[in-house]
C-alpha cells in the first residue's frame, strides 16, 4: 500500500468533497444513507468501515461540514490534552483500530454519551470485532450502528474510471471502460492504481488508450 500512497500522491489526486461528487450505489448505499440521514440516528456512536480508498473520508467531511464538528486521528488521540471539546456538536475518529490509547477513547465515548453529542468513528475492520483490552469499552463499541462499505461494484468502478480520466482529459472508450470494469480486481486502491497507469501511459508515454494499453494496465 505504501506504492501506491506514493502514486497517489504523485498523482496530484485533486478530490473534491461535495455531496453531489460522492457516488452512490449498492456497496456504500447504507453508510452514505446515515451521513445524510444525521441527526436522526438511532444511535449517537457511528462507525463506518470499509478498504483504504473506499470512500470514508468523502463521507467524513461530508458529516463534518453539516455543523460545529472536530476530526481527529485516532492513533494520537489523547483526550486529558483536548481542549474545548464541549463546543463541538460532532466528533470524527479517523484512522481507528486496535493501536489506541483505550482509556483515552472511553473517556471520549463517556464524554460523548453524558453531552449528547455524536460520535463518528473511521476504520477499516468493524471497530465492534477489534479485540480491545478494556472491557466495558469493547461492550460500548458492540453497541454502536456500524455501516460496512462493501467491495466496489460496478457502477462504482465505471464512474471511479470514467470520472477520473475525465477530469484529467484523458480520452477513454465506453467499451474499454467496460471491458476493464468487467476485470479489474474488485478492490479501490486497485482501482485507483489502474487509473494512475492508464493516466501515465497517456500523458508521459505519449500512448493512445486502446485495448493493449487497457490489458497493459490491468496486469501491472
Amino acid at each position: 500500500m505504501k506504492e501506491l500512497d506514493q502514486l497517489l500522491l504523485n498523482f496530484n489526486f485533486n478530490k473534491s468533497y461535495s455531496k453531489d461528487d460522492f457516488f452512490v450505489s449498492t456497496c456504500n448505499f447504507f453508510a452514505f444513507s446515515l451521513i445524510d440521514s444525521w441527526p436522526k440516528w438511532e444511535k449517537n456512536i457511528v462507525n463506518i468501515c470499509g478498504e483504504r480508498y473506499s470512500g470514508k473520508t468523502h463521507l467524513s467531511k461530508i458529516f463534518f461540514d453539516r455543523s460545529t464538528s472536530k476530526i481527529f486521528d485516532s492513533q494520537k488521540f489523547d483526550f486529558e490534552k483536548i481542549e474545548n471539546l464541549r463546543f463541538y456538536e460532532k466528533i470524527i475518529l479517523d484512522n481507528f483500530d486496535n493501536n489506541i490509547d483505550e482509556k483515552s477513547i472511553f473517556s471520549l465515548i463517556n464524554f460523548v454519551d453524558q453531552s449528547n453529542k455524536y460520535l463518528l468513528i473511521n476504520s477499516i475492520k468493524p471497530i465492534n470485532e477489534i479485540n480491545f483490552k478494556i472491557e466495558d469499552l469493547l461492550s460500548r463499541l458492540k453497541n454502536c450502528l456500524v455501516a460496512k462499505i462493501e467491495k466496489p461494484d460496478d457502477n462504482i468502478i465505471r464512474v471511479l474510471i470514467s470520472k477520473s480520466l475525465s477530469d484529467r482529459q484523458v480520452t477513454i472508450d465506453k467499451k474499454l471502460i467496460e471491458y476493464a470494469t468487467k476485470r479489474i480486481t474488485r478492490s479501490y486502491g486497485k482501482i485507483f492504481e489502474f487509473i494512475y497507469k492508464i493516466d501515465e501511459m497517456s500523458l508521459k508515454k505519449k500512448k493512445s488508450i486502446d485495448l493493449k494499453t487497457i490489458k497493459y494496465a490491468l496486469e501491472v
